[in-house]
């Protein structure tokens, strides 16, 4: 794309404020410039105002998007000597760059990813994807039923700078602590050659040949009797110092040790004589494979405990050859398939010689009759090594034999909606996948073997803190309140369960959101929105304090503008021990006693408050879940009104104010620490500087910036952000963003694009990669000469469209006051909330000249009885208690439904209106946005409405991201710059020409004077 010339037009300034017509005459067809859509696709977006040939800068246009950069996966060596990132262009190949922080060295790697740097920082591991030529030809041929291309795998030396390239790579493993020791998962071999795929190469040590057998997972391989199971393959334990390895066969599954010196795998092969676990150790790695469990059988759900001595597993071996056999007869056609066999739980000890044992299975003490150890549930070892949880689930009702009542049933699909009901219809068939493999966690106390249930059908949900080690377990239970999710959210019971004997008992009823237990297990505490303070509650004695009550500010969100209980401003984590709770104010960190015995205290001295800064702890240098006392933590900073961010530090104890590290106009990432080395790695980013990577010391001095993803800003036109203030006509000092192109020149008046959707401003400093997308690029329309407004708006419960209007206008007002907004070319685009603003904002107001509105409600009386298909659940709760803000039932505030609703003044809308609705919409039903078309069609006002068929919320996919982003320049560029306007707009696309063209081409000699005719 980017090779193509692309003509400009000069940009236009001065531009005349004379009225602007909506309507003009049809031109005759002869005068249509007509272009071919492929190369419209190209050039569309190239015929409007972006500067002089002399200039040596030029505007963004639609090619730039494939060869903008971002950054991914960046990490440092534990050294701190090296850092490694991936370059990602819009479309296109990515680079893997591993950077010396000291000195200018640099190795580049064509398309890296996933990249590991071993413990002693000599080594880099990383997936190699093949090239995107061969993933494009892929998606093409897959149609056809080919194979997909293969990765591989790169092994970087960094002191030699060689690279080791390993083909026909699954999968690769290099554990944190590892020095040495990595997994290499492999591809079964395939008779065409991988080096077709992507140019890889094949590894030094040859390809060993693999059994032409279909990949785990898709059942090709056959047991005895003739059960199918999955064909493992080749697994590479290497020595990366040394280059040695040994490969083992028929691998489904590993898992390795922190350090990398024990490996241990599941086994699958297709006769099954291979079948079994296994384990080997790097320290002995001549040493032949021990054996912890074989026999023909699927073996699944591989973990280890967190020291590595302990491995735990599924397998059904024990039930695999009970089922007939090949040459059994077969039964008859009347009787019952045979059940699958059952899975049963083992464990093994990996520092000593015996066998794995099994420690559950279905008829376990423990286990109910007719319950089952379930192979979709997860694994996990406490932190101690002493239990070990697994899934169980009620035994699946066995196959049913042919009959006509079974034709019946796969021969009606009907749903049967019932009031009885706890969660709608709809929201039970999007859960229905996820039910059918629901489990309930249980544990094996491995000291005694008692099995526990813990979650049963009553009780879906039981939280294990202190990693797995606590004797006491939080319960919640929604069933009771599953309704009310219908017009309100999540309301729950809380159970303290003992994970020694599965006993619970109740202890809070119809909590708003649910509860969380503290590290230790020591305390229960909740959020009460209507309190607006933290609950805490100790376990031991069951009573219940608000734990923040004598803070003497607000420990909510104070900008929650939604009907219903407020929210929290958040906590900052438990201390060692569960001594004490963190928890914000808006401003300031204070410590909490959970039994309510001490007064809290100000852990930041009031300097939040005080400098109106926002103080939140990060985990930078931190291990384990308790935030300490004792030691240094980085504080992340931001400015709640100037919106600078930055760090201070601080020590908790100290209760003093934070000592400042780095405080800029600017945004900053979070850090990420070298393991052995006090060196940062972060981003800093402006709107003008893309947020390249930089490294430092703790204190943020000698920086050094390590990458430059995108040096071809340098050659486009940009621009700036800055921070406007005004009064909003409820009296608010309001914030918002106002971004103008680099040469802005304030004697002149400007075309502004106004773009919205809540509160926007504390992202002043954030860069904007261009790009297609559903909503305006900030970057893109900044650079073609659009000044780009966007305002904050605060919300009152009951006046959702009128506060959108009180606070946007005055805001808009303001900035045409100055002087360089030309007030007869605005133009305002939204999706979603936003697009329902924008909806609503048109029949009260002319000001803008053209508008855009996404996925907008028109008909708030319609779309509370709709349904969120994304999720199932209906839209009530959306205008009770969320965004909608409405505030009332349909009953009790009909009124304000209907005053909210721009359909039923959308006779009032003088704006041309550009809708996007797409048919598959999860989240606002499509018919809201065909109300508002067809409305405004028969009332004759311009109106178009693009939806792009099978697509949801937004638009997704390369192809129709560009298609939209083409449309609504075309669009907005037509009636707030001059320019022609595209066939699509004057004629529309007819239904026999679908497929056939997309209308993209200009008009070129179509009267500019305010608009195009309707179709």
């Amino acid at each position: 794309m980017a090779s193509l010339p692309l003509p400009q037009f000069p940009r236009m300034r001065g531009l005349s404020r004379a009225p602007r017509a909506h309507r003009a005459p049809h031109p005759p067809r002869g005068s249509r410039n007509v272009i071919s859509t492929a190369l419209l696709l190209l050039l569309a977006g190239a015929f409007l105002p972006g500067g002089v040939a002399a200039q040596e800068k030029r505007p963004l246009d639609h090619s730039d998007y494939d060869r903008w950069n971002r950054i991914q996966q960046p990490a440092l060596s534990p050294d701190g000597g090296w850092v490694q990132y991936r370059i990602v262009p819009g479309h296109g190949d990515a680079t893997l760059e591993v950077r010396a922080v000291e000195g200018e060295r640099v190795i580049r790697i064509d398309r890296g990813r996933d990249a590991r740097f071993s413990r002693d920082s000599r080594f880099l591991v990383f997936r190699i994807d093949p090239t995107q030529e061969a993933r494009d030809a892929a998606e093409e041929s897959n149609r056809r039923g080919d194979s997909a291309p293969r990765d591989s795998l790169g092994i970087l030396d960094l002191g030699s700078g060689e690279i080791t390239r390993i083909d026909r790579l699954k999968a690769f493993t290099l554990p944190d602590e590892s020095m040495e020791w990595v997994a290499i998962h492999r591809e079964a071999h395939r008779e065409a050659a991988d080096s077709t795929e992507g140019g890889e190469e094949v590894s030094p040590e040859g390809a060993a040949a693999e059994p032409s057998a279909g990949e785990p997972g898709e059942g090709n391989g056959r047991s005895a009797s003739d059960r199918e199971k999955p064909t493992g393959t080749d697994l590479h334990y290497r020595n990366l110092r040394t280059g040695e390895e040994r490969v083992f066969p028929d691998v489904v599954a590993y898992a390795m040790t922190e350090d990398g010196r024990r490996l241990v795998w599941t086994a699958s092969s297709s006769d099954g004589a291979g079948d079994g676990v296994f384990m080997v150790e790097g320290s002995a790695a001549a040493g032949a494979p021990r054996t912890l469990l074989s026999g023909g059988g699927v073996y699944e759900g591989l973990t280890l405990n967190e020291t590595g001595t302990q491995a735990a597993f599924l397998t059904n071996r024990d039930s695999w050859e009970a089922s007939p056999s090949d040459d059994t007869d077969q039964a008859s056609s009347d009787e019952a398939p045979e059940p699958d066999p059952e899975h049963a739980l083992y464990m093994a000890e990996l520092t000593g010689a015996s066998e794995a044992r099994r420690v559950a299975m279905s008829g376990s003490a423990g286990i109910a009759d007719g319950w089952i150890v379930s192979e979709n549930g997860s694994l996990s070892f406490s932190e101690d090594g002493t239990r070990l949880f697994f899934g169980t689930a009620p035994r699946p009702p066995a196959p049913r034999p042919e009959s006509e009542e079974n034709e019946m049933l796969e021969a009606v699909e009907v749903d049967v909606w019932s009031w009885h009901d706890g969660f709608l219809q709809p929201h039970q068939l999007v859960d229905l996948n996820e039910e059918r493999r629901r489990t309930y966690e249980a544990v094996v106390h491995l000291g005694d073997g008692r099995i526990v249930q813990l979650e049963t059908p009553s009780l879906l949900s039981v939280t294990v803190p202190g990693e797995g080690n606590s004797a006491l377990a939080l319960g919640e239970d929604d069933l009771p309140y599953r309704q009310r999710v219908s017009w309100d959210t999540r309301f729950v019971d809380l159970y303290r369960v003992d994970v020694a004997t599965g006993n619970r008992e109740l202890l809070v009823e119809d909590i708003r959101n649910g509860g969380s237990i503290s590290p230790e297990g020591r305390f229960v505490y909740w959020w009460d929105g209507n309190a607006a303070d933290w609950m805490v509650m100790d376990l031991d004695t069951r009573e219940a304090v608000n734990a923040t009550a004598a803070i003497p500010h607000p420990v909510h969100n104070e900008l929650s503008d939604t009907p219903g209980p407020v929210g929290s401003a958040g906590i900052g984590g438990w201390t060692p021990g569960d001594a004490h709770l963190i928890v914000h104010d808006t401003h300031d960190l204070w410590l909490v006693d959970p039994r309510g015995r001490e007064a809290p205290r100000n852990l930041t001295a009031g300097y939040g408050r005080e400098n109106n800064l926002r103080f939140r702890i990060t985990r930078v240098g931190l291990e384990g879940t308790a935030v300490p006392m004792d030691q240094e933590i980085l504080l992340s900073a931001f400015n709640l009104w100037s919106k600078a961010d930055g760090y201070y530090r601080t020590r908790l104890d100290r209760g003093s104010a934070p000592e400042r590290v780095v405080m800029e106009d600017a945004s900053f990432s979070t850090p990420i620490r070298a393991e052995d080395a006090d060196r940062f790695v972060f981003t800093r980013s402006t709107f003008e500087d893309f947020p390249d990577l930089w490294v430092s010391d703790p204190a943020f001095t000698n920086r050094r910036r390590m990458s430059d993803a995108n040096p071809q800003q340098s050659e486009v036109v940009w621009g700036t952000a800055e921070l406007v203030s005004w009064t909003s006509n409820d009296g608010e000092i309001l914030q918002g963003i106002l971004y103008k192109p680099e040469d802005f020149d304030p004697t002149e008046e400007w075309p502004m694009m106004v773009y919205f959707y809540e509160r926007s401003s504390n992202g002043l400093h954030g860069y904007t990669v261009p790009g297609t997308g559903t909503s305006i690029n900030r970057s893109f329309y900044v650079s073609r000469g659009y000044l780009l407004f966007v305002p904050d708006i605060p919300y009152k419960t009951g006046y959702p469209g009128e506060s959108a209007m009180n606070a946007v206008m005055p805001g808009v007002l303001s900035l045409v006051d100055q002087g360089f907004v030309d007030r007869a070319r605005i133009g305002v685009q939204g999706h979603s909330w936003g697009g329902y603003q924008i909806a609503y904002m048109v029949t009260r107001t002319n000001l803008f000249a053209a508008a855009e509105a996404g996925a907008p409600v028109s008909n708030m009386t319609s779309a509370y009885g709709g349904i969120r298909w994304a999720s199932g659940r209906v839209r009530q709760m959306q205008y009770e208690t969320g965004q909608s803000r409405i505030g009332g039932t349909l009953w009790n505030a009909q009124h304000r439904f209907i005053e909210n609703s721009p359909l039923f003044t959308a006779y009032k809308i003088e704006t041309p209106l550009l809708l996007l609705h797409n048919d598959e919409d999860g989240a606002v039903p499509w018919e809201e946005g065909i109300q508002l078309f067809v409305a405004l069609r028969r009332l004759g006002k311009p109106t178009w409405l693009v939806n792009y068929n099978g697509q949801g919320h937004g638009v997704s996919g390369r192809y129709p991201q560009l298609d939209w982003t083409i449309r609504m320049q075309q669009f907005f560029d037509h009636y707030l710059l001059d320019a022609p306007p595209p066939v699509w707009m004057v004629d529309g696309i007819p239904a026999l020409r679908k497929g056939e063209t997309l209308g993209l081409e200009l008009v070129e000699d179509h009267p500019v004077a305010g608009g195009v005719a309707g179709g």
